[in-house]
């Protein structure tokens, strides 16, 4: 009977819980060079990838997303109506970081006026992690990362 009304406690509390800890058996183990692991989301989807991390208030330590597209191109990512700065980083179809964007500012304008971030080589995966992550773990231009794309 108590386990009864923990269950259904917890359920209807759910619906305070934003969306990104309800999608969380969607993560990705995203192995890095040094032996570190971002859980990233996976953007995968058109939707998916159109809202990336807006709106989001916050993005814990080792936590990103991983944005994987069906072909390589210069994939043009910019931050608006996004509320935390984030590394934003290009890989080519080998998993190896071609170009990072590091500490990308929020941008607060109503229009579409916010800079706009793209490698200069086509990319077929992104990583989003919070700002200054790429410094700490120590990723630059030809670090390869590990992860299984579904």
């Amino acid at each position: 009977m108590r386990s009864q009304w923990l269950i259904g406690s917890l359920l209807s509390l759910s619906f305070l819980l934003p969306s990104c800890v309800l999608a969380e058996d969607r993560l990705i183990e995203v192995q890095l060079p040094r032996g570190g692991i971002i859980h990233a989301e996976i953007a995968d989807t058109p939707k998916k990838r159109a809202e990336g991390l807006m709106y989001r208030e916050h993005l814990g330590k080792n936590r990103g997303m991983l944005f994987i597209f069906g072909q390589a191109q210069l994939w043009t990512f910019w931050m608006k109506n996004t509320k935390i700065p984030l590394d934003i980083i290009w890989m080519n179809e080998k998993k190896q970081i071609i170009h990072i964007a590091r500490s990308t500012p929020i941008c607060t304008r109503k229009d579409d006026g916010c800079p706009q971030y793209q490698p200069n080589d086509p990319a077929m995966y992104v990583l989003e992690v919070g700002s200054g992550e790429a410094d700490r773990l120590k990723l630059e231009n030809g670090s390869k990362l590990r992860f299984q794309a579904p």
